[in-house]
């Protein structure tokens, strides 16, 4: 079969029976490009045409594609094993995984729990809570804007009206929503806003058992930053109230917005934490949920969880080497200049028709719109520029490799600006 034939009869079947994210069964008006192989900080599809990478395959991949030294750790892995079960058994990737992760983690985040995903590490971060807290504390509280994953207890504290899950709102558990807090990373502290979060305490303080919340950036919620010294007050009430602290570092962790972690912006240790996403560089999905010794001490039993792949020997091997790729301390003065290129590309947005605000804040860059972006318009400007982009909602955002050069950023926030002209 000729190479374009090849190309037409995979897309075929893709429609016919592949369900993508958030999509319907063969809904769509335009087809899903065809990659065919990845390196550096390039996607190159079948048709032979090559994109930057300017989602970093939704924010995971920030060493870029074939990395040396992660390919090695694969291959080395695999002529150990692949996979292992972890109940009555461990391994030394596993093992040094954890105990690197407790080393680089806020404060005394020393117990690791690994799992599958960003969406069941919050489940099990969720399961910790309920099981540490007293009697009656059964409720968790959240910020309106978030977004925390797509299963369950997950679904529970996303925004439950703007957010992607509203369609299950009546069947998700009931939880406790603050509002947004108000922009801006190093806006002045808003006092009514912080009056009406120790409202909710107040009210609400004895039936809670956690607070979770996405440090900084509210990722999928809206590409929305905050400062820091909301967190510090958050901090204090749950101290006051009796309430564990989650931090959703899913997205921000290992340096996304400028720091290794989002809570080292904050100077602020919550009793518990997620990450994943860019644990792996992108090369296998794994995410850890970690807890300081007083939530292990509190649970008192073991805890009720046991992923299948928990703790795969071939993602906890790659994550250790993804992880000895940021200890080196390049990473920063990466993301710095990936913040100052676009900060310097995107200034022009700012007076374009149609675009509320331009927010740009570590690796992370932001093109809100005052209305629904055209999707497949805007995608389409993008690839047009040589970039891949997945705008969503009002926002077209980009979240580059941190390896990307500077004339690879330029591009990406030109594809930006055409995005959000299309």
């Amino acid at each position: 079969m000729s190479r374009p034939g090849r190309e037409a009869q995979l897309l075929e079947l893709d429609r016919r029976h592949v369900w993508h994210p958030y999509a319907s069964i063969g809904a769509s008006a335009s087809q899903p490009l065809l990659v065919e192989s990845a390196r550096g900080v390039r996607l190159r599809l079948s048709d032979g045409r090559e994109l930057i990478d300017g989602m970093s395959s939704w924010w995971c991949a920030i060493h870029g594609y074939r990395h040396p030294a992660l390919d090695a750790a694969a291959r080395a892995q695999l002529d150990q094993m692949a996979h292992v079960m972890f109940g009555g058994l461990t391994h030394a990737p596993a093992i040094e995984l954890a105990t690197r992760l407790a080393e680089i983690a806020p404060g005394d985040l020393e117990h690791v729990f690994f799992a599958d995903s960003g969406s069941v590490a919050v489940e099990v971060a969720v399961k910790m809570c309920l099981q540490a807290a007293a009697p009656g504390r059964s409720r968790l509280l959240a910020f309106r804007g978030g977004y925390h994953g797509d299963t369950f207890a997950a679904m529970s504290v996303c925004d439950p009206i703007d957010g992607m899950h509203h369609l299950f709102s009546g069947v998700l558990p009931s939880q406790v929503f603050a509002p947004r807090p108000p922009g801006g990373v190093d806006a002045p502290p808003e006092e009514a806003w912080i009056a009406e979060l120790r409202t909710l305490f107040e009210r609400h303080g004895g039936e809670l058992a956690a607070a979770i919340v996405e440090p900084i950036v509210q990722g999928a919620g809206g590409m929305w930053f905050y400062s820091p010294l909301y967190l510090r007050e958050l901090r204090e009430l749950c101290d006051r109230h009796g309430v564990l602290l989650i931090f959703d570092e899913i997205a921000t962790g290992f340096g996304r917005s400028g720091t290794l972690f989002a809570a080292d912006r904050a100077g602020v240790c919550p009793d518990v934490m997620c990450v994943g996403k860019a644990l792996t560089g992108g090369y296998i999905t794994l995410a850890a949920t970690l807890s300081t010794p007083r939530v292990a001490e509190a649970i008192g039993g073991p805890l009720m969880h046991g992923p299948t792949y928990m703790g795969n020997p071939l993602a906890t091997a790659v994550a250790l080497a993804s992880l000895a790729l940021l200890e080196d301390g390049g990473w920063k003065a990466r993301v710095d200049r990936i913040e100052e290129v676009l900060t310097e590309e995107l200034a022009p947005a700012a007076e374009l028709p149609g675009v509320s605000a331009v927010r740009v804040l570590g690796a992370i860059a932001v093109i809100e719109m005052r209305d629904t972006v055209a999707l497949e318009a805007a995608t389409a400007a993008a690839v047009g520029a040589g970039v891949w982009l997945r705008p969503f909602r009002n926002l077209i955002y980009a979240m580059p490799p941190y390896v990307a050069d500077v004339e690879e950023l330029r591009a990406i926030g030109r594809a930006m600006l055409a995005a959000s002209a299309a």
